[in-house]
């Protein structure tokens, strides 16, 4: 019965769709994705929408001055959301704990959210509420900066590093011996990253372990996760972290953009990596929404899933050349103060395919920010089971669990089968294409190898992943 209702979906007319269920729209077949996705988004005949049967129509949602929050603010103004019967307010929100709290009073019907937020409420660290999501907003956007006083100690430790353009990406090699000696003099060096549940925080740590350095560990009564700690670590909203650095209050920190440039163009910091180089196109933000939001509002979902899909495929739409046809029109519009609020020029650079290290070394790096390429958006299992795995390492999760839990618990929280449903009647309505979508994965991406210490990730394979480090929990 639910085969031949699926095959209704996919291959008969439908002048008007109402989905009995979400759930029930469409399925994941088993298999995995040959290949991460197309690495370039051509241009698509305008599409015309077939409006669905709309529960709730006008809705708030959250977001936080990040440059990947495009995707829902670009639904908003290039319309999208107004195709779909949508009508949207989208509000910026002071810190990730009060954007999180809004979604689960209701306050806000969905958010730009952390990664990890939805999978940390859902599992009761911190706030316990069950959150989902069916869209990965983008990947890559963060990196790792630090004062200029740390930077030329680091260039001093590492000579290689004194130079206009030294070789990437950099390591926290040259950063231990600066850790080492802060300790010899009773101080620790003290380091920012956005909340305990963020890719930054993760990615913070992974960089600073895969060197050596102990980033400090979560208990039952260590809260902050400071125990063992050689670099401490505390939570600082985004666009306080280039204030706080040029205070002294932090050393360096993790953070999306536009912050790590605005450094740069203060000349207050030195970025020394990009998440890119930590992990080579990691997920990092997510639409999130209450399961019961979701369960209520089955038809809106999936309305608010199109507009957002198709907002990330206009970010990533290229031209023949390959170049970015909508990215500084995306620039301009987060430089807006009711969105990112941050200087043009500032936003500019990461949206266009550019990096900042140093006023003398501008890179390119055009997926520094990806929207929608490589299978972006898709919500796959095996990136929530990675950031478990993160929790688990530095003792977010206080106890060891078989893998079959990894394994369940992202499917808790990550709802494919809205996504391909959404997207199919994309494909059908003409304004995506059959091969953008990963239609016959079974949610897991193929191992990788792609970190900055060579650490394979499998995420079939979680315990075995854990088992791979030496600082932090190994099982």
């Amino acid at each position: 019965m639910l085969t031949e209702l699926l095959e209704r979906f996919v291959t008969a007319p439908r002048p008007r769709r109402v989905l009995p269920g979400v759930a029930a729209a469409f399925l994941v077949s088993a298999g995995t994705a040959s290949a991460l996705g197309p690495a370039e988004v051509p241009a698509v005949d305008s599409g015309e929408t077939e409006m669905l049967d709309l529960e709730k129509d006008e809705l708030k949602f959250g977001f936080i001055k990040l440059t990947d929050c495009a995707p829902i603010v670009i639904a908003k103004e290039k319309g999208f959301f107004d195709d779909e019967g949508l009508s949207v307010e989208v509000i910026a929100q002071p810190n990730w704990k009060t954007l999180l709290d809004n979604v689960i009073s209701g306050e806000l019907d969905g958010a730009h959210m952390l990664s990890g937020q939805p999978i940390a409420a859902t599992i009761g660290f911190g706030t316990k509420a069950h959150i989902i999501t069916a869209f990965t907003m983008d990947l890559n956007g963060n990196g790792i900066t630090v004062s200029n006083a740390i930077w030329e100690q680091m260039q001093e430790n590492d000579p290689a590093l004194d130079t206009d353009q030294p070789s990437h990406p950099i390591s926290a090699a040259a950063l231990k011996p600066i850790v080492e000696e802060r300790i010899a003099d009773g101080e620790k060096l003290q380091m920012g990253m956005v909340f305990p549940v963020s890719t930054h925080n993760y990615e913070i740590r992974y960089w600073l372990a895969a060197a050596g350095i102990h980033p400090g560990m979560y208990t039952e009564t260590d809260i902050g996760g400071r125990t063992d700690a050689q670099v401490e670590l505390s939570v600082t909203p985004p666009p306080m972290m280039p204030a706080t650095l040029e205070a002294g209050n932090i050393q360096g920190y993790c953070v999306g953009e536009p912050w790590n440039q605005q450094a740069v163009a203060k000349g207050i910091g030195v970025p020394v990596t990009t998440n890119y180089d930590v992990w080579k196109n990691n997920p990092e933000k997510v639409f999130g929404v209450t399961k019961a939001w979701a369960d209520e509002n089955p038809q809106t979902m999936l309305a608010v899933t199109k507009a957002l899909i198709r907002a990330g495929r206009w970010l990533d739409e290229t031209d023949d050349a390959g170049y970015l046809v909508n990215r500084e029109e995306a620039a301009r519009i987060l430089s807006r103060p009711d969105y990112v609020g941050a200087d043009y020029d500032v936003i500019k650079n990461s949206m266009t395919g550019y990096f900042y290290f140093q006023r003398t070394d501008k890179r390119a790096m055009p997926d520094f920010n990806v929207f929608y390429k490589y299978f972006c958006t898709y919500p796959w299992y095996s990136d929530g089971v990675w950031f478990l795995t993160q929790m688990r390492r530095w003792g977010q999760i206080t106890e060891p669990k078989p893998a079959e839990w990894y394994h369940a618990t992202a499917k808790e929280v990550y709802k494919p089968d809205i996504y391909l449903a959404a997207a199919r009647m994309l494909v059908e309505e003409g304004f995506i294409l059959e091969e953008e979508i990963p239609w016959d994965t079974d949610g897991y991406k193929p191992a990788t190898d792609e970190f900055i210490d060579g650490k394979t990730y499998d995420g079939k394979d979680p315990l075995g992943y854990l088992a791979s480090f030496q600082i932090g929990n190994p099982e």
